[in-house]
């Protein structure tokens, strides 16, 4: 019973020393990781760039237009029904 006690102080001592690395080792590996995985982005091109922003603005500009007819619309609808 008393080997098996030594083996357990033994096994605490052991993962102590096995203990994580300082904040500033865990930091500089995630920037060092970040930097190689950006390295291996396909970064769109200029043209592609403003070809999707332009696409981006036509449609927030459609959708705000449905949204402002249907806001009229529905205003109308309910003027009707109050008869204001």
């Amino acid at each position: 019973m008393a080997e098996n006690e030594k083996q357990a102080v033994q096994a605490k001592k052991d993962k102590k020393s096995e203990s994580k690395p300082s904040i500033f080792a865990r930091a500089g590996k995630w920037f060092r990781d970040m930097k190689s995985e950006l390295k291996l982005v396909q970064w769109p091109t200029r043209k592609q760039t403003i070809n999707n922003t332009l696409i981006v603005i036509a449609c927030v500009v459609v959708v705000g237009i449905f949204i402002a007819l249907f806001d009229f619309v529905a205003n109308q609808a309910i003027s009707l029904l109050l008869g204001r």
